[in-house]
């Protein structure tokens, strides 16, 4: 039926409530009008993709023209076109698929070649059949002129999007598509060249065929002038760099490609590019930054740098969906072919796709990692002070990933300056070390000097010092490593070996002692959950420990800085029965000495101090210390 004869303009009512549907469409359904020129592309290279799998089995189809997509914008008329010259439309299918909103022919295409058995191996975009009626955003009336391959008669479809669409005979001088948009007043920018390249490289870039569009090209003159003549340039790259062959790919390439995508004025650190064939089909090429992005860090959407492609055509920036939030360094992009997208093409659904690819990039990701942590310790040092922190939020948000998060984990130690990973600690741990100790503080110099180190440093273990507000949370995330539990120095069940000699007078002195702690219980009350003869302390005369199913202070601490309501928790405070200022208070003590509760109370504010925390009245503990040193002082006098 593509031959009716017709010298009239055919009005024709749309297949569908237009007033609703395509208001919804135009109006609702894109966030961003700049989208019409990544959907009309699209159609075009869908267009030509057609033609060139109908080429295969009908001689004669494609000719000798080169396929391409152009783009012609006339300021003087006030309209951008957008040509192809791929399948063309016959009358009917102008009907059926311009006037049926939501009718797709790319999908009507794949169904019918595989109602017959066909799998083709095409890359078309069109999947909702409704990416033509972008082209309202920013046009008040569009003619769609259009040659079927194969026919000599060509149509030319007419609509305001309003009442319906015209339908009439036309004169076109080779097959394909021409869509020409009648611009509003105010979207005329689009007429703008520069406008229109940023646009075909930030949507269409990768696109497989040539985009060019019409402009005035310099031509050499009789003479040394040159001469402005109208021509086509292209305007993409045509090819995505992406879906070649790793070994067609030279570093520089893959460099250069990596500014391209991110602007980053420096080279990445390392990258990753794969393809995952199967139930999933799609090709990753992703880069570790040497830096981090300024963005990363953003609150809300938009801080994931992963670029989303659907055959080849650029579909959203930042998507959140496919990457795992502790890897939001991570810059690049997917390429599927069957991904599931929302109508409009801007967001992803839900789907077991979406899952396996985010697993996917979790992997090749960790893989990369592995491979920089074993092949370059220099490389991987730089970027574990850049995005070590983000990577431990694994640990507490993704235990799927926790053993292999364990082998890339770095901390500083007590072992010496610089970094060490948890397998290193495992080689050197001591004979007779059960556990892998790690201090927590504010400052690194807080975690080392803090006193609950004392008896293990006696012993000669080392000791991990964490010092970053995520780490408590990494700690209790990844819990072992190898079959070594991870233990922390200011746990209250904190145990550790000792001689018979030892115990014994550690038990000798607890003894002695337990007149004076019955003594400062009466004096902290509820402050303290209890209070007991230390074993772990040799140089300080007090700490306080966390006891079992507590949370510690770091964790009460980071919770608050974020806004949660922590109520205190009381601790357990551990006094060192051999200090001398502990001595000295036992005997000040059994003397009956009255200003000993002030004392007690110092011990304790001293105690918080340690541990990082606040006195709860700092000017009391202020004034306190004060008069003890006056007396003191007053009394050596």
């Amino acid at each position: 039926m593509g031959t009716t004869d017709s010298t009239a303009a055919e009005h024709h009512s749309f297949q569908a409530e237009v007033s609703q549907v395509l208001d919804l469409v135009i109006h609702s359904l894109y966030s961003h009008r700049e989208v019409f020129l990544r959907e009309l592309i699209s159609n075009a290279s869908d267009a030509i993709d057609k033609l060139r799998f109908r080429g295969v089995t009908e001689a004669g189809l494609l000719g000798e023209e080169p396929l391409r997509i152009r783009l012609v914008p006339d300021e003087a008329a006030g309209t951008l076109t957008i040509e192809d010259n791929g399948v063309g439309m016959t009358h009917d299918e102008l009907i059926d698929h311009l006037g049926t909103i939501a009718s797709s022919g790319s999908k009507k295409f794949l169904e019918a070649l595989r109602a017959k058995g066909d799998k083709p191996d095409l890359m078309l975009i069109g999947q909702f059949g409704v990416g033509f009626y972008a082209a309202w955003l920013v046009a008040d009336r569009v003619e769609v002129v259009s040659r079927a391959a194969g026919h000599e008669d060509a149509w030319r479809w007419t609509s305001n999007a309003k009442d319906g669409f015209d339908l009439e005979a036309a004169t076109r001088s080779e097959r394909g598509t021409s869509v020409i948009l009648h611009l509003k007043e105010d979207q005329k920018d689009f007429l703008q060249p520069w406008q229109l390249k940023d646009l075909v490289q930030k949507y269409s870039d990768f696109v497989g065929h040539p985009i060019e569009m019409l402009g005035e090209k310099e031509e050499p003159g009789e003479g040394e002038e040159a001469v402005a003549e109208p021509g086509f340039e292209s305007i993409n790259q045509a090819r995505a760099l992406w879906q070649r062959s790793r070994s067609e790919i030279t570093e520089e390439q893959y460099k250069d490609f990596y500014k391209h995508v991110t602007n980053d004025w420096e080279e990445p650190l390392a990258w990753a590019h794969f393809k995952v064939e199967g139930a999933q089909e799609f090709t990753g090429l992703l880069y570790l930054p040497r830096r981090p992005p300024f963005e990363m860090d953003a609150p809300g959407e938009g801080r994931r740098g992963v670029k989303l492609f659907v055959k080849r055509v650029f579909i959203m920036d930042n998507c959140d969906a496919l990457v795992p939030i502790w890897l939001r360094f991570v810059r690049g992009l997917i390429d599927s072919d069957d991904l599931p997208l929302n109508v409009s093409r801007e967001t992803l659904q839900d789907s077991g796709v979406v899952r396996a690819i985010k697993k996917q990039v979790a992997r090749k990701t960790l893989d990369r990692l592995d491979e920089l942590a074993r092949d370059s310790s220099a490389d991987y040092a730089t970027f574990w002070a850049q995005f070590g922190k983000v990577v431990k939020e694994g640990l507490h948000l993704d235990h799927e990933y926790r053993e292999r998060l364990g082998n890339l984990v770095r901390f500083d130690s007590s072992h010496g300056d610089g970094i060490t990973s948890l397998a290193e600690y495992v080689a050197r741990m001591k004979e007779g070390q059960e556990a892998i100790y790690y201090s927590i503080g504010e400052t690194r110099q807080a975690a080392a000097k803090s006193p609950h180190l004392e008896a293990l440093r006696e012993r000669g273990y080392e000791v991990l010092y964490l010092f970053d507000p995520i780490d408590t949370l990494a700690a209790d995330g990844l819990r072992e490593f190898q079959g070594k539990k991870l233990v922390n120095v200011a746990n209250a069940d904190l145990k550790l070996d000792a001689s018979p000699e030892a115990k014994q007078s550690e038990e000798a002195a607890a003894g002695a002692m337990k007149p004076f702690i019955e003594r400062v219980k009466s004096v902290l009350g509820v402050r303290v959950r209890e209070v007991r003869s230390s074993s772990r302390l040799k140089n300080s005369p007090a700490c306080l420990v966390v006891p079992p199913g507590a949370m510690n202070p770091a964790m009460e601490r980071l919770l608050r800085a974020n806004g949660r309501d922590v109520p205190p928790s009381a601790r357990v405070l551990e006094l060192n029965p051999t200090h001398p200022l502990m001595v000295a208070i036992q005997e000040r003590s059994a003397a009956g000495d009255e200003s000993l509760d002030e004392w007690i109370e110092l011990l304790y504010d001293q105690a918080l101090l340690t541990e990082g925390s606040t006195p709860d009245d700092p000017h009391r503990f202020a004034q306190r210390m004060t008069d003890l040193m006056q007396r003191a002082l007053a009394n050596k006098a």
